[in-house]
């Protein structure tokens, strides 16, 4: 039974993730997932015991993943991110390398505060339509869209569904956690900026189109998303979910959103993603159950253990390969039980693998492939070997220089959880 039951768990998590890449007709990725964990426990791969742990253990992170995609809707029904395109415009004035250091500054706090998803289902058009305004090659503003969701999602617990995890495991505060991950982010962010400045070189030269006129500055939504921020703070030094502070911004949008007729009941509840939720709760059974059959036992061998230098290094290393393997979800769920027990630092060297590492493929993570999506629905086309190669360029020296910073971080800052 024991080989059966790992077999046959690989071949349906296989089965969930090339169903999430390929989503065949359009249809939810949960189509696949939902059924993929009922199988396994029906089968006794899985206890009931054991999946209801692992949905328990979602259950927050899911919650508060729902009340971001939903804040991050309204955000943009504010006009919040159209108010970025212009002001995009009007500070690059017709000039691709100032408009790339504008989409790297903008798409760096969309994806830290509003989480990777508003960078690339909310920015990423905004940005297209920005660079073909002024009449500039999109390329390189795109992919600093894809790149930063990820690589740039490393700050808060909040910018990834990653983070959340990897913050519960890890038994620090929010202030805390973002202390110690500013200075890889703010590393990587220098790296993926730099690299591109130099492998878009063709792209970013010349001058465009001048700028746009003004536009009027949605203060409510920029308010009430600063409010929540500070929530989010304010909550972890309560010992409150996270997801609590988010459900209270996304109300207050919403609110304002109804009473103006601007949005309805039913269009909330889509933006929920309600089938992706439950892709995500899936997810969790079909990976539980990988690890409970035999996974966790090859890894162990494989994942450095402590939390020197050496080790967090490796520790992301095995992070980074495994989510282009695997997928960055899985990748984390197999990942924090093992290396928990060494600390907050082995934690977070997770996080900066798993999240820096899916700039390598498109098959790193689930941002990448939504990615190529919108990519498509603008009649644009993504080229494999120049993703590759920018990947190439990108992953090892931000992976490197990171874990040098968050080493540094732990030893200035210490891995306390206040």
């Amino acid at each position: 039974m024991n080989l059966f039951a790992e077999v046959l768990a690989v071949v349906l998590l296989a089965l969930v993730l090339a169903a999430a890449v390929v989503r065949p007709r359009g249809l939810p990725e949960a189509v696949v997932a939902v059924p993929a964990a009922v199988v396994l426990i029906a089968v006794g791969a899985l206890p009931v015991e054991h999946a209801g742990e692992e949905v328990v253990r979602l259950a927050p992170v899911t919650g508060f993943l729902a009340a971001v995609l939903v804040l991050a809707r309204l955000c943009a029904d504010e006009g919040l991110f159209h108010a970025c395109g212009v002001w995009l415009a009007r500070a690059a004035a017709g000039r691709p390398k100032r408009l790339l250091g504008g989409v790297f500054g903008i798409a760096s706090v969309v994806t830290a505060v509003l989480s990777l998803d508003a960078t690339v289902v909310l920015l990423t058009p905004v940005v297209f339509a920005t660079a073909r305004r002024l009449g500039v090659p999109p390329k390189p503003h795109v992919h600093a869209c894809a790149h930063l969701s990820n690589s740039a999602s490393v700050l808060l617990p909040v910018s990834n569904l990653t983070n959340l995890l990897a913050f519960t495991a890890s038994g620090l505060g929010f202030t805390r956690f973002a202390a110690l991950m500013l200075a890889p982010w703010l590393v990587v962010i220098g790296v993926e900026y730099l690299v591109f400045r130099r492998f878009f070189a063709a792209e970013l030269s010349g001058c465009g189109e001048s700028a746009p006129e003004p536009v009027a500055v949605p203060w409510f939504a920029l308010i009430t998303v600063a409010l929540t921020l500070a929530g989010f703070a304010v909550a972890s030094a309560l010992g409150l979910d996270p997801a609590w502070a988010a459900a209270a911004g996304a109300a207050v949008l919403a609110v304002r959103a109804l009473v103006r007729r601007r949005t309805t009941a039913g269009a909330l509840v889509r933006a929920a993603s309600l089938p992706f939720l439950a892709f995500v709760l899936a997810l969790g059974v079909v990976v539980r159950s990988v690890v409970d059959n035999g996974l966790a036992d090859g890894l162990r061998r494989l994942v450095p253990g402590g939390s020197g230098l050496l080790a967090l290094l490796g520790i992301a290393v095995v992070a980074a390969v495994l989510a282009n393997l695997i997928n960055n979800l899985p990748a984390v769920l197999v990942l924090l039980p093992l290396t928990v027990a060494a600390g907050p630092g082995a934690v977070l060297a997770v996080l900066l693998g798993v999240n820096i590492g899916p700039n390598l493929t498109y098959a790193g993570s689930l941002a990448t492939l939504l990615w190529r999506r919108v990519v498509h629905d603008h009649d644009a086309e993504v080229n494999f070997r120049e993703f590759t190669r920018l990947g190439l360029l990108t992953v090892p020296a931000c992976l490197v220089l990171s874990v040098l910073a968050l080493w540094a971080s732990l030893q200035v800052i210490g891995p306390g959880q206040v």
